[in-house]
């Protein structure tokens, strides 16, 4: 049994020419004293049974699922120094400019991983198969495609720093990459320990993290964990929590509290972070949701009391801006089956109601956003 105020991080092993971090295993039942921590897990426990219910009362709500994906895997990938934009995120892959295609690629194969992996779930638990394959994904033709994808380090990395000799933190020794990530998948599925999910979630994204088990992409399989263990074990109904916009904010706060768990054993520090963040991201996502349904159903009234006989073209493209807010004239061309010249007609439409603005300032090659939608998900 480890007690949160005893708790030991692990200790300082030699190599040659260098010392590594070796965490201690976390495969056993937690207890805690601290009061406020009880607090935290029911508010945050709270915040997701709110997020839960709206979600079930939310018709057709995997539309706007794809939209919450697509924000994680560009928040996410921001906090690694991608430089992708959310709506940028959602152009074609010819009108990226060259300059911008690495960064919108790395985007593209996040969503891509995280869709396979929430896919992947109903039929194979949390683990090393799944966790190495998301990796593949991950890092297939973008700039981490040299560092082994779809594998565990069979090298020493290192965090900060341009080598080992000044780095911030040097994780475990490849050596005990099995030990470890044994003992994770192990904490992962261990039915006999009674301990709340959500504190559970906290120590296995710090304990990855720590692991640090890939030359490259740690830390967006780290925070990819943390939805997928809450959907695998029911905590989450939906894939509609994702906490990188809340890490991102104060980027600092968020490596410092994973650090000082190493330095002063400092776990309790590290899960009263981690829950202030699920409760206000679970709370900021409701919100959304309510916010989605509202300017749904607006403009579905505008588009029924004012498009005359454009109204079913209308109504197909704006189930179709639900999931794609970035189109062109050919592109609705072939949603809602019509020339060209219709096609940019109800554009306009769409333009004069302000649900569509022109995104790219040319006269040839235009993109038109559906930006009060975009701006929903802008924090």
């Amino acid at each position: 049994m480890i007690q949160l105020e005893k708790y030991v991080s692990g200790e300082i092993r030699k190599s040659i020419g260098y010392k590594y971090f070796m965490p201690s295993s976390i495969n056993d039942e937690w207890t805690w004293t601290d009061p406020k921590l009880n607090k935290l897990i029911e508010n945050a426990s709270y915040e997701l049974g709110q997020l839960n219910s709206f979600a079930k009362l939310v018709p057709n709500v995997d539309l706007f699922i794809h939209l919450h994906i697509t924000k994680e895997s560009v928040v996410s990938s921001k906090i690694e120094g991608t430089q992708t934009h959310f709506d940028e995120a959602f152009l074609q892959k010819e009108n990226v400019t060259p300059e911008r295609k690495d960064d919108w690629q790395e985007v593209q194969n996040y969503t891509e991983a995280l869709n396979t992996a929430i896919e992947e779930l109903k039929t194979l638990p949390i683990s090393s198969r799944l966790i190495l394959k998301t990796h593949q994904i991950l890092l297939q033709g973008v700039r981490g495609e040299k560092k082994t994808p779809g594998e565990y380090r069979r090298s020493q990395n290192w965090i900060g720093g341009q080598s080992l000799a000044d780095a911030v933190f040097i994780p475990p020794h490849y050596d005990h990459l099995g030990e470890l990530m044994g003992d994770l998948e192990n904490y992962i599925h261990n039915e006999n320990i009674e301990i709340p999910l959500l504190i559970q979630a906290a120590i296995i994204h710090y304990q990855f993290e720590t692991i640090h088990p890939f030359l490259d992409g740690n830390g967006r399989i780290g925070r990819l964990l943390i939805p997928l263990f809450l959907i695998e074990k029911d905590v989450l109904a939906k894939p509609l929590l994702y906490l990188s916009s809340y890490f991102e904010k104060e980027k600092s706060l968020y490596y410092d509290n994973l650090t000082r768990v190493r330095t002063h054993n400092d776990m309790i520090q590290w899960i009263k972070y981690f829950l202030v963040g699920v409760a206000q991201t679970a709370k900021q996502a409701t919100q959304t949701l309510s916010n989605i349904i509202s300017l749904k159903a607006e403009h579905e009234r505008i588009i029924q009391t004012q498009f005359g006989k454009r109204l079913k073209a209308g109504l197909l493209l704006h189930n179709y801006l639900l999931k794609q807010p970035l189109v062109t004239v050919k592109e609705v061309q072939q949603v809602c089956s019509l020339s060209p010249k219709a096609a940019g007609d109800l554009i306009n439409a769409f333009a004069e109601k302000q649900m569509l603005q022109e995104y790219t300032g040319q006269s040839r090659n235009r993109i038109f956003a559906y930006e009060p939608y975009l701006n929903l998900f802008n924090d």
